[in-house]
């Protein structure tokens, strides 16, 4: 067989038809495989032939079968083919979405990151964001997720932190509620249930001012989850603290009323968890849409209830 000038390598199409032919069998189920004639193929092996001057395969029976020669031709053309999918692979993954684990509780979810997930999940770079709903604080500094969403004033150790969302408080309650309370008189809330999360700190922070120090009542009621704070106050069941701007979105879409044009900066707020000394681009840039979509309050189409009647 006549040997070719190497002055150009073979197509990739025609080692990979080499490819395909010796893992077939023989050349018409090769072409059955890729969709191509039986000539096409024959040519393509031809070619690759001529250009290294010796046959790769041997006929038997209906099939061929791998000569010496290309036996170890077809070892290299696969190495080389691992390599080339390798490279192509790592560039795809750089692409793609990539994906960060978030710890958020429910109320944290449903009030505030649901709404603007597809925007912090945009490029470029593209994101993706898995989230883990739950109550219990997960392990971020074993790396149980890359970012935690925590409300409080800490301390949180072995990780850093970041502020998030500072918040004002001031006191809601469903109209009918409202309607039965004296303008200007903040002891008469207490006529009321006051309704709360885990803890009282944000109405003790409220009634200070007011030189109130409140303690724990069995008429108040306290919930987990602080959009069921907001529900169970639009049930008419007691007078709940507005946390805004977390609360903006449940607000602008229910009647609460304020009742109170006195409000307060909350003592706790959310914040941003993260192992030490995370260099991650993709939970930098998270974080960082975060905080950016945090103080975009004063444009957002949820605006605060200066609307809502106060009394």
């Amino acid at each position: 067989m006549a040997h070719t000038p190497l002055t150009a390598r073979p197509p990739l199409a025609s080692l990979e038809t080499v490819c395909t032919v010796a893992r077939e069998g023989s050349f018409s189920a090769a072409a059955e495989a890729t969709g191509v004639t039986h000539g096409a193929i024959s040519r393509r092996v031809q070619a690759v032939e001529n250009w290294l001057g010796y046959a790769l395969f041997e006929r038997h029976g209906r099939g061929v079968r791998l000569t010496p020669d290309g036996q170890i031709l077809l070892g290299r053309i696969e190495q080389a083919f691992s390599i080339i999918d390798g490279a192509t692979d790592q560039w795809r993954t750089r692409a793609a979405p990539r994906l960060v684990k978030i710890s958020v509780s429910p109320a944290f979810a449903n009030l505030w990151l649901l709404d603007r997930l597809p925007a912090l999940e945009a490029g470029p770079p593209a994101l993706r964001i898995e989230l883990a709903v739950e109550h219990r604080n997960a392990d971020v500094a074993a790396g149980a997720v890359d970012i935690a969403v925590r409300y409080g004033s800490g301390p949180w150790r072995g990780v850093d932190v970041e502020p998030l969302m500072p918040e004002t408080l001031y006191p809601v309650a469903a109209p009918a509620l409202a309607s039965q309370l004296r303008a200007k008189d903040p002891r008469h809330l207490l006529d009321w249930p006051l309704l709360h999360d885990s803890e009282l700190t944000g109405w003790r922070a409220w009634f200070a001012p007011h030189g109130i120090a409140l303690k724990p009542r069995p008429q108040d009621r306290r919930f987990e989850d602080y959009n069921v704070v907001l529900a169970a106050a639009q049930a008419g069941l007691g007078i709940a603290l507005a946390r805004v701007p977390v609360a903006d979105a449940w607000l602008s879409k229910h009647d609460l009323v304020r009742v109170s044009r006195f409000e307060v900066a909350s003592p706790r707020s959310y914040h941003l968890l993260t192992a030490k000394r995370e260099t991650r681009p993709e939970v930098i840039e998270l974080m960082a849409r975060m905080r950016r979509a945090a103080q975009e309050r004063g444009t957002s189409r949820h605006a605060p209830l200066s609307h809502r009647r106060a009394r």
